[in-house]
């Protein structure tokens, strides 16, 4: 082994370390497309993971937009079962989008990867970026691009299938020809896929553009952290000076959604917290109000119930995410749930009452089960596991869970609700039981 390989592959392992808990019977996920870095990253974990005494589940997507797919998921097999690892085969089906391919195909594998890793009781999934796509974004950014920086440790984009999930990249400080030299020294191969030299995508046309330059960005933007806080009911606490990734986070997290705000609407209302104004705004689907002594973000009621959403059968025994900012799950068949916008009348008095200490726009967006058939509207009861997500969510979001060790703090992506839901069974929820493109 060279020195310059040495030097990286000693520093992956390094990060591995770093992130990861040794000796703990849960796999590990790798993302494995069949492209050299993700082979690469594959044989790196397989030989921490045999040292750590952890398994290894290697997660290829077939996103079957190339006739070449199903062979190039073989070859994924065939490399994963070779090292030991266990491997599982995703297909991405329905029907596919004329327009936006690149950034659906990429939320598509998000979210099959993260429901498989969690069904495998995973709480770390590895992918395989390298400082090159760190340099590769920012060219694209650069020409109107809205992707952003891959980061070393960072939640998982899907929601909610990517609750309590952790993505690890160790490989952002390598150079990918570096990569392809260590590859070949160890024998083994790897597939290239067309779609990254195809013009008509973004990332193919900075690859072109940064061909045989010498220089790339070696470690993504530091992350600036933020006092945000939440109070019952999702509410999140903030201040006038919060940095723009933390208020997009906390928009995100109170909204209950999957998309980041626009640059441009974000960049706006950043400016007029900052200008001191007394304001009220919805971005991300979520409601922010400001004045002298308090800035609050919390759900836009307006929104659920413009959405015109029907309420959302209970199955007893299964777990339901309900506008992705609560889990609920029922013991009894019969319930709904929905948002108390409109329903606050027929609560009880009791349940009136402990939501009176949330703000008006936050009682609105709480979530209320409905007995079907009856009429019977009520806050989560007896024989009823709620548990908020919103907690968790932006602290894995804001960085201060550094090492999978300290998911162990909180529960598995779901932080047990308080005494708003009298007599609930106050549970939190344990998950223990760019496309296509190839590197």
């Amino acid at each position: 082994m060279s020195q310059t390989a040495d030097h990286w592959t000693r520093a992956v392992q390094a990060r591995l370390s770093a992130r990861l808990l040794r000796d703990d019977p849960r796999p590990i996920a790798v993302a494995l497309s069949g492209g050299g870095d993700s082979i690469a990253l594959l044989r790196l974990a397989a030989d921490w993971a045999g040292e750590a005494g952890r398994p290894l589940l290697a997660l290829t997507v077939d996103h079957g937009l190339n006739p070449d797919s199903p062979r190039w998921t073989a070859f994924a097999r065939e490399q994963a079962e070779a090292i030991g690892a266990d491997w599982r085969g995703l297909d991405w089906t329905g029907d596919k989008p004329t327009t936006g391919l690149p950034a659906a195909a990429r939320r598509a594998r998000h979210r099959l990867i993260a429901d498989a890793a969690r069904q495998a009781g995973a709480r770390v999934i590895l992918f395989g970026h390298t400082a090159d796509d760190l340099t590769e974004a920012s060219v694209m950014r650069a020409g109107g691009s809205t992707v952003g920086d891959p980061r070393e440790w960072s939640p998982s984009p899907a929601w909610p299938e990517g609750r309590g999930l952790m993505l690890l990249r160790p490989m952002l400080s390598t150079r990918r020809a570096d990569i392809r030299d260590w590859l070949e020294g160890q024998g083994a191969s790897w597939l290239d896929d067309p779609a990254n030299t195809d013009p008509r995508f973004a990332r193919a046309r900075a690859r072109t553009t940064l061909q045989g330059s010498a220089s790339v960005s070696s470690s993504p933007t530091a992350r600036p952290t933020a006092p945000l806080s939440v109070r019952d009911g999702g509410v999140i606490v903030l201040s006038r000076d919060t940095p723009r990734s933390a208020l997009a986070a906390g928009l995100v997290c109170a909204g209950g959604g999957d998309r980041l705000p626009r640059g441009d609407r974000l960049g706006a209302l950043a400016g007029r917290l900052t200008s001191g104004a007394d304001f009220t705004a919805v971005l991300a689907g979520a409601r922010l109000d400001a004045n002298a002594d308090l800035v609050l973000l919390m759900r836009e009621p307006g929104e659920l119930a413009r959405s015109g959403a029907a309420p959302v059968a209970l199955q007893p025994g299964v777990e339901t995410v309900w506008d992705g900012r609560f889990a609920l799950t029922v013991t009894e068949p019969g319930w709904s749930v929905a948002h108390a916008s409109g329903r606050l009348s027929a609560l009880s008095d009791a349940d009136r009452a402990s939501l009176q200490p949330l703000p008006p726009a936050a009682r609105a967006a709480m979530p209320v089960l409905i007995r079907d058939g009856s009429g019977d509207t009520r806050l989560a009861g007896e024989g009823t596991e709620i548990a908020g997500l919103v907690e968790q969510r932006l602290a894995l979001a804001l960085d201060t869970t550094p090492h999978e060790g300290a998911l162990d703090l909180s529960t598995h992506g779901a932080q047990p609700c308080n005494d708003l839901f009298s007599g609930a069974e106050l549970t939190g929820s344990d998950e223990r039981s760019e496309g296509s493109r190839r590197e």
